[in-house]
Protein backbone atom coordinates (compact mmCIF):
# COMPACT_ATOMS: atom_id res chain seq x y z
CA UNK A 1 0.00 0.00 0.00
CA UNK A 2 1.63 3.65 -0.76
CA UNK A 3 2.33 5.84 1.26
CA UNK A 4 1.39 9.58 0.97
CA UNK A 5 3.14 12.71 2.19
CA UNK A 6 1.17 15.57 2.98
CA UNK A 7 3.21 19.03 2.67
CA UNK A 8 2.92 19.36 6.38
CA UNK A 9 4.88 16.15 7.31
CA UNK A 10 7.46 17.58 4.74
CA UNK A 11 7.89 20.68 6.81
CA UNK A 12 7.88 18.82 9.57
CA UNK A 13 10.97 16.67 8.18
CA UNK A 14 12.81 19.59 6.98
CA UNK A 15 12.78 21.33 10.35
CA UNK A 16 14.41 17.76 12.01
CA UNK A 17 17.20 17.92 9.73
CA UNK A 18 20.32 17.53 10.93
CA UNK A 19 21.75 20.24 8.69
CA UNK A 20 19.28 23.16 10.58
CA UNK A 21 20.33 21.00 14.28
CA UNK A 22 24.01 21.68 13.62
CA UNK A 23 22.99 25.17 13.03
CA UNK A 24 21.19 25.81 16.14
CA UNK A 25 23.70 24.31 17.86
CA UNK A 26 26.60 26.19 16.46
CA UNK A 27 24.39 29.31 16.91
CA UNK A 28 23.97 28.55 20.50
CA UNK A 29 27.70 28.03 21.34
CA UNK A 30 28.30 30.90 19.43
CA UNK A 31 26.32 33.24 21.28
CA UNK A 32 26.97 31.25 24.62
CA UNK A 33 31.06 32.23 23.81
CA UNK A 34 29.81 35.71 22.91
CA UNK A 35 28.41 37.07 26.09
CA UNK A 36 31.22 34.62 27.76
CA UNK A 37 34.09 37.11 25.82
CA UNK A 38 32.22 40.00 27.16
CA UNK A 39 31.40 39.27 30.72
CA UNK A 40 35.59 38.16 31.02
CA UNK A 41 36.20 41.75 29.34
CA UNK A 42 33.94 43.80 31.33
CA UNK A 43 35.55 41.73 34.38
CA UNK A 44 39.04 42.48 33.20
CA UNK A 45 38.63 46.03 32.28
CA UNK A 46 39.36 47.48 36.14
CA UNK A 47 42.60 45.41 35.92
CA UNK A 48 43.43 47.18 33.03
CA UNK A 49 42.63 50.71 33.68
CA UNK A 50 44.57 50.33 36.83
CA UNK A 51 48.03 49.13 34.96
CA UNK A 52 47.01 51.73 32.61
CA UNK A 53 46.70 54.90 34.94
CA UNK A 54 50.20 53.52 36.89
CA UNK A 55 52.09 54.69 33.70
CA UNK A 56 50.50 57.77 33.04
CA UNK A 57 51.94 61.29 33.96
CA UNK A 58 49.88 63.95 35.61
CA UNK A 59 50.35 66.30 32.28
CA UNK A 60 48.49 62.93 30.31
CA UNK A 61 45.83 61.61 32.73
CA UNK A 62 44.28 65.23 33.47
CA UNK A 63 44.12 66.76 30.28
CA UNK A 64 41.19 66.24 29.23
CA UNK A 65 41.64 66.68 25.54
CA UNK A 66 43.66 63.59 25.43
CA UNK A 67 42.77 60.00 24.68
CA UNK A 68 42.50 58.56 28.11
CA UNK A 69 43.03 54.53 26.52
CA UNK A 70 46.11 55.45 25.16
CA UNK A 71 49.39 56.73 26.38
CA UNK A 72 49.27 60.31 25.19
CA UNK A 73 52.61 60.73 26.62
CA UNK A 74 55.89 58.35 27.18
CA UNK A 75 54.73 56.02 30.37
CA UNK A 76 56.56 56.90 33.47
CA UNK A 77 57.69 54.63 36.30
CA UNK A 78 57.37 57.95 38.94
CA UNK A 79 54.39 56.80 40.51
CA UNK A 80 55.60 53.60 41.82
CA UNK A 81 58.92 55.17 43.27
CA UNK A 82 55.92 57.23 45.53
CA UNK A 83 53.89 54.03 46.53
CA UNK A 84 57.27 52.45 47.85
CA UNK A 85 59.93 55.43 48.40
CA UNK A 86 57.35 57.81 49.91
CA UNK A 87 55.04 55.81 51.82
CA UNK A 88 54.90 53.26 54.22
CA UNK A 89 53.71 51.02 51.36
CA UNK A 90 55.79 47.90 52.80
CA UNK A 91 55.23 48.10 56.16
CA UNK A 92 51.10 48.31 55.25
CA UNK A 93 51.76 44.76 52.96
CA UNK A 94 53.30 43.39 55.84
CA UNK A 95 50.97 44.25 58.57
CA UNK A 96 47.75 43.37 56.60
CA UNK A 97 49.36 40.05 55.95
CA UNK A 98 50.01 39.77 59.74
CA UNK A 99 46.95 40.55 60.73
CA UNK A 100 44.84 38.48 57.85
CA UNK A 101 47.22 35.06 58.54
CA UNK A 102 46.26 35.41 62.27
CA UNK A 103 43.01 36.05 61.52
CA UNK A 104 42.45 32.76 59.29
CA UNK A 105 44.13 30.70 62.15
CA UNK A 106 41.57 32.20 64.48
CA UNK A 107 38.61 31.90 62.44
CA UNK A 108 39.57 28.37 61.16
CA UNK A 109 40.23 27.09 64.80
CA UNK A 110 37.03 28.19 66.12
CA UNK A 111 34.84 27.95 62.74
CA UNK A 112 35.67 23.93 62.67
CA UNK A 113 34.66 22.61 66.04
CA UNK A 114 31.68 25.23 65.92
CA UNK A 115 29.79 23.69 63.23
CA UNK A 116 30.73 20.12 63.55
CA UNK A 117 29.33 20.68 67.17
CA UNK A 118 26.12 22.31 66.25
CA UNK A 119 25.95 19.67 62.81
CA UNK A 120 26.43 16.79 64.86
CA UNK A 121 25.96 17.53 68.41
CA UNK A 122 23.06 19.51 68.60
CA UNK A 123 19.92 17.81 67.73
CA UNK A 124 17.46 19.97 66.25
CA UNK A 125 18.52 23.22 68.16
CA UNK A 126 21.41 23.60 66.41
CA UNK A 127 19.88 24.84 62.80
CA UNK A 128 17.91 27.89 65.00
CA UNK A 129 21.62 28.36 67.18
CA UNK A 130 23.46 28.43 63.31
CA UNK A 131 20.70 31.03 62.40
CA UNK A 132 21.10 33.20 65.21
CA UNK A 133 24.93 33.03 64.97
CA UNK A 134 24.41 33.83 61.43
CA UNK A 135 22.35 36.68 62.38
CA UNK A 136 25.50 38.46 64.27
CA UNK A 137 27.29 38.77 60.61
CA UNK A 138 24.51 41.32 59.79
CA UNK A 139 24.92 43.79 62.52
CA UNK A 140 26.54 47.20 61.22
CA UNK A 141 30.04 47.44 62.01
CA UNK A 142 29.48 50.93 62.45
CA UNK A 143 27.07 50.25 65.50
CA UNK A 144 29.84 48.32 67.09
CA UNK A 145 32.74 50.18 66.51
CA UNK A 146 32.37 52.27 69.86
CA UNK A 147 31.74 49.93 72.43
CA UNK A 148 34.66 47.50 70.43
CA UNK A 149 36.41 50.93 71.38
CA UNK A 150 36.45 50.65 74.60
CA UNK A 151 37.47 47.00 74.72
CA UNK A 152 40.00 47.95 73.10
CA UNK A 153 41.30 50.49 75.29
CA UNK A 154 40.59 48.58 78.35
CA UNK A 155 42.93 45.34 76.72
CA UNK A 156 45.66 48.12 75.56
CA UNK A 157 45.60 47.77 72.42
CA UNK A 158 44.82 50.96 71.22
CA UNK A 159 47.10 52.18 67.81
CA UNK A 160 48.27 48.72 66.87
CA UNK A 161 47.03 46.39 64.59
CA UNK A 162 46.72 43.25 67.22
CA UNK A 163 43.46 45.06 67.90
CA UNK A 164 42.34 43.94 64.30
CA UNK A 165 43.05 40.59 65.00
CA UNK A 166 40.92 40.61 68.52
CA UNK A 167 38.09 42.03 66.27
CA UNK A 168 38.04 40.99 62.34
CA UNK A 169 37.18 37.18 64.36
CA UNK A 170 33.88 38.71 65.34
CA UNK A 171 32.62 38.77 62.27
CA UNK A 172 34.11 36.29 60.21
CA UNK A 173 33.52 33.53 62.73
CA UNK A 174 29.45 33.79 62.79
CA UNK A 175 29.23 34.11 58.71
CA UNK A 176 31.77 31.30 58.07
CA UNK A 177 30.24 28.99 60.84
CA UNK A 178 27.03 29.39 59.16
CA UNK A 179 28.78 28.66 55.85
CA UNK A 180 30.58 25.12 57.19
CA UNK A 181 27.36 24.01 58.83
CA UNK A 182 25.13 23.74 55.92
CA UNK A 183 28.55 22.03 54.14
CA UNK A 184 28.79 19.55 56.96
CA UNK A 185 25.19 18.36 56.56
CA UNK A 186 26.00 16.63 53.39
CA UNK A 187 28.35 14.83 55.41
CA UNK A 188 28.29 10.85 55.93
CA UNK A 189 28.50 10.85 59.08
CA UNK A 190 28.22 6.58 58.91
CA UNK A 191 31.92 7.15 57.91
CA UNK A 192 32.96 8.86 61.06
CA UNK A 193 31.03 6.30 63.42
CA UNK A 194 32.71 3.10 61.11
CA UNK A 195 35.91 4.82 62.34
CA UNK A 196 34.96 4.95 66.24
CA UNK A 197 33.53 1.44 65.96
CA UNK A 198 36.96 0.52 64.61
CA UNK A 199 38.60 2.16 67.36
CA UNK A 200 39.17 5.47 66.84
CA UNK A 201 38.48 8.20 69.79
CA UNK A 202 35.51 11.05 68.59
CA UNK A 203 38.87 13.46 68.00
CA UNK A 204 40.68 10.87 66.10
CA UNK A 205 37.56 10.28 63.82
CA UNK A 206 37.25 14.01 63.04
CA UNK A 207 40.81 14.44 62.06
CA UNK A 208 40.70 11.43 60.13
CA UNK A 209 37.26 11.38 58.24
CA UNK A 210 35.66 14.31 58.50
CA UNK A 211 38.72 17.00 58.02
CA UNK A 212 39.66 15.83 54.60
CA UNK A 213 35.98 15.71 53.13
CA UNK A 214 35.11 18.93 53.90
CA UNK A 215 38.43 20.59 52.46
CA UNK A 216 36.67 22.75 49.81
CA UNK A 217 34.35 24.35 53.37
CA UNK A 218 37.61 25.03 54.97
CA UNK A 219 39.27 26.45 52.12
CA UNK A 220 36.38 28.70 51.52
CA UNK A 221 36.12 29.88 54.87
CA UNK A 222 40.12 30.57 54.81
CA UNK A 223 39.00 32.69 51.36
CA UNK A 224 36.47 34.47 52.82
CA UNK A 225 38.29 35.83 55.90
CA UNK A 226 41.56 36.37 54.42
CA UNK A 227 39.80 38.45 51.53
CA UNK A 228 37.74 40.50 53.88
CA UNK A 229 40.86 41.19 55.99
CA UNK A 230 42.21 42.98 53.32
CA UNK A 231 39.36 45.19 52.54
CA UNK A 232 37.86 46.20 56.19
CA UNK A 233 37.77 49.86 56.81
CA UNK A 234 35.69 50.95 59.51
CA UNK A 235 37.57 49.43 62.44
CA UNK A 236 41.12 49.94 61.15
CA UNK A 237 40.54 53.41 60.49
CA UNK A 238 38.89 53.72 64.29
CA UNK A 239 41.58 51.83 66.08
CA UNK A 240 44.77 52.47 64.36
CA UNK A 241 46.36 56.21 63.83
CA UNK A 242 50.26 55.24 63.68
CA UNK A 243 51.39 54.62 60.24
CA UNK A 244 53.64 51.63 61.10
CA UNK A 245 50.31 49.78 62.24
CA UNK A 246 48.24 50.47 59.50
CA UNK A 247 47.05 47.87 57.49
CA UNK A 248 46.48 48.68 53.51
CA UNK A 249 43.03 49.83 53.44
CA UNK A 250 43.44 52.67 55.45
CA UNK A 251 47.14 53.16 55.04
CA UNK A 252 47.04 53.70 50.95
CA UNK A 253 43.96 55.85 51.75
CA UNK A 254 45.72 58.18 54.32
CA UNK A 255 48.93 58.49 52.99
CA UNK A 256 47.94 58.88 49.20
CA UNK A 257 45.14 61.51 49.65
CA UNK A 258 46.61 64.58 51.10
CA UNK A 259 43.79 67.40 51.64
CA UNK A 260 42.38 67.88 48.15
CA UNK A 261 45.24 66.22 46.31
CA UNK A 262 44.75 62.71 44.90
CA UNK A 263 47.56 60.74 43.71
CA UNK A 264 45.56 58.58 41.41
CA UNK A 265 48.66 56.62 39.85
CA UNK A 266 49.84 56.29 43.19
CA UNK A 267 46.77 54.47 44.65
CA UNK A 268 46.16 52.32 40.90
CA UNK A 269 49.30 50.95 41.86
CA UNK A 270 48.43 49.74 45.41
CA UNK A 271 45.69 48.51 44.21
CA UNK A 272 47.04 46.99 41.63
CA UNK A 273 49.78 45.21 43.31
CA UNK A 274 47.43 43.66 45.88
CA UNK A 275 44.48 42.93 43.38
CA UNK A 276 46.72 40.66 40.41
CA UNK A 277 48.18 38.44 43.59
CA UNK A 278 44.42 37.66 45.21
CA UNK A 279 43.32 36.72 41.84
CA UNK A 280 45.95 34.69 40.55
CA UNK A 281 45.11 32.72 44.14
CA UNK A 282 41.57 32.75 43.49
CA UNK A 283 42.07 31.23 39.52
CA UNK A 284 44.14 29.09 41.13
CA UNK A 285 41.45 27.37 43.76
CA UNK A 286 38.39 28.64 41.80
CA UNK A 287 36.69 25.13 41.82
CA UNK A 288 37.07 24.40 45.51
CA UNK A 289 36.04 27.63 46.44
CA UNK A 290 32.86 27.40 44.21
CA UNK A 291 32.00 23.95 45.81
CA UNK A 292 32.42 25.42 49.21
CA UNK A 293 29.94 27.83 48.45
CA UNK A 294 27.60 26.05 46.29
CA UNK A 295 27.42 23.20 48.86
CA UNK A 296 27.66 25.26 52.15
CA UNK A 297 24.81 28.02 50.86
CA UNK A 298 22.57 25.70 48.20
CA UNK A 299 22.31 22.25 49.48
CA UNK A 300 22.20 23.27 53.09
Amino acid sequence: MATTHTPESNVKIQDISPTRVKARRVAGRGLLYTLATMFALFAALPFAWMVLTVFKTNEDLYNPQNNPFIYNQPPTLDNLRLLWNDTNFPTFVANTLIVALLVVIITVVVVVPAAYSLVRLSSRWGESLGMLIFLVYLVPPTLLFIPMTGIIADLGLQNSKYAMVLVYPTFTIPFCTWLLMGFMRNFPWEIEEQAMIDGYSRLQAIWKTVIPIIIPGILTVIIFSFTLTLHEFVYSLAFVQASSDKTLSVGVFTELIRGDAYFWQSLMAAAAVIAFPVAFVYNMFLDRFVQGFTVGAVKG
